[in-house]
């Protein structure tokens, strides 16, 4: 049931200041909202990693040294908490990356560019994020084949039924799609489109980077053939992500990283790989952001379900007062909204609305989003993004209002 914005509202009984405490930077007047681009990190995920740095600070797997035995033991823990987290079947189907870009990177320059011949056709949503869409660009690229794209219906969600009929030429060899849209909010029916994918003899990727903070996770379930996520955006800390990839096309991928600790023997000419997952490593490994990202899978899963129904309260509120203002446009459906909410003020550049927000104490994210293809299709160039996560306040949405008002009547 609708509130009014400076109500206070509770979910199943959760309440906003529970979650605020641990979020020292929201002790200020800052109102985050732009969780979509990365989330805030709460205290036992900053200590988790402060106290590795104090205390266990050593390199993983090259050491006989008990810290050394230590962080790798801190390492390993963390791959198997983002293995149960996402419900892959052994921690050696978790490879440790950057981040979302780098995980989508790594399987198709490792995997699938070598699969993409001549016909064959490659297929991306229409609300993909660059990321999950200038690589397939690049690996079809010189290779004969087509890179094709799955267009979005009137209200703003995949065209499943055309994607079905483009399949039907059983010329697809991968789909790649986003869990949920970063521009606008909906979450795709992704075990519907890797059904027909598999159906039809194709792969899938999926970009879970949007999903992870707020729907369950099940690589399992959705049917996918590769799975990549940034702890960043998940209360977890930047430089940390991982790649799930089932074991056997694990055991099939090339690195595309070379160097140390990614080798089992090197000859003056040649060298062979260490075991999946650790082929994928090389180099140092993050272990700080690893301990980071399993901190925040703990922090994540101790929230009560009501914390989940409560943000998408707030962006469902959000949504509706934004939607019920004069020259307020809202991108995306009405309904299925996570977390997100993205609009355009009639007159008024996304940037401007922006900087008087933030004047304000209101953080919010403008331009394309990194998806240039989906704002033609929108019809515009750019637009404004408001997030929320369960550190947010109802109050902020009175002031979110108040703030494109006023960027309004400053110039229009």
């Amino acid at each position: 049931m609708s509130a009014g914005p400076g109500a206070e509202r509770k979910a199943g009984g959760f309440e906003a200041g529970s979650v605020r405490r641990h979020f020292a930077i929201l002790n200020h007047d800052l109102a985050w909202l732009d969780n979509a681009a990365t989330t805030q990190r709460p205290e036992p995920v900053l200590k988790a990693m402060d106290q590795f740095y104090r205390l266990r600070n050593a390199n993983t797997r090259r050491s006989v040294h008990r810290l050394g035995a230590e962080a790798t033991a801190a390492y390993e823990g963390a791959r198997a908490a983002v293995a149960k987290f996402i419900g892959a079947d052994s921690p050696e189907e978790i490879v440790f990356t950057p981040g979302t870009t780098a995980g989508i990177n790594a399987a198709v320059a490792g995997f699938a560019r070598w699969e993409i011949g001549p016909g064959d056709e490659v297929w991306v949503s229409a609300m993909e994020h660059h990321s999950n869409w200038v690589p397939w660009q690049q690996a079809v690229r010189g290779m004969g084949a087509t890179l094709k794209v799955i267009p979005l219906t009137p209200e703003g969600r995949l065209d499943l039924a055309a994607f079905r009929q483009g399949l039907a030429a059983h010329r697809a060899k991968w789909v790649a799609v986003a869990w949920v849209s970063n521009v606008l909010g909906v979450a795709n029916d992704v075990r519907a489109i890797c059904a027909a994918a598999h159906e039809a003899g194709a792969r899938v990727l999926v970009d879970g980077a949007q999903g992870v903070a707020h729907l369950p996770a099940d690589v399992a379930a959705m049917g996918c053939d590769f799975f990549a996520f940034s702890g960043h955006k998940m209360y977890g800390p930047m430089g940390i992500g991982a790649l799930w990839g089932r074991r056997g096309l694990l055991e099939q991928m090339q690195p595309s990283v070379f160097g140390g600790e990614m080798i089992a023997r090197v000859e003056d000419q040649t060298a062979t790989w260490a075991e999946v997952p650790y082929r994928f490593e090389g180099g140092t490994p993050n272990v700080a952001g690893a301990v980071g990202l399993a901190a925040a899978i703990e922090w994540l899963q101790a929230l009560p379900p009501s914390a989940h129904e409560y943000v998408a309260d707030l962006a469902r509120e959000a949504a509706e007062q934004l939607a019920s203002m004069k020259g307020v446009r809202i991108w995306g459906p009405s309904e299925g909204r996570v977390a997100l909410v993205s609009f355009s003020v009639a007159g008024v550049h996304s940037h401007d609305v922006a900087q008087v927000l933030d004047g304000r104490g209101i953080a919010v994210r403008a331009g394309h989003m990194c998806a240039q293809p989906l704002m033609r299709r929108l019809g515009i160039e750019s637009a404004v993004r408001v997030s929320f996560a369960p550190y947010n306040v109802p109050d902020e949405i009175r002031r979110l209002l108040e703030g494109v008002r006023a960027a309004q009547e400053l110039f229009t």
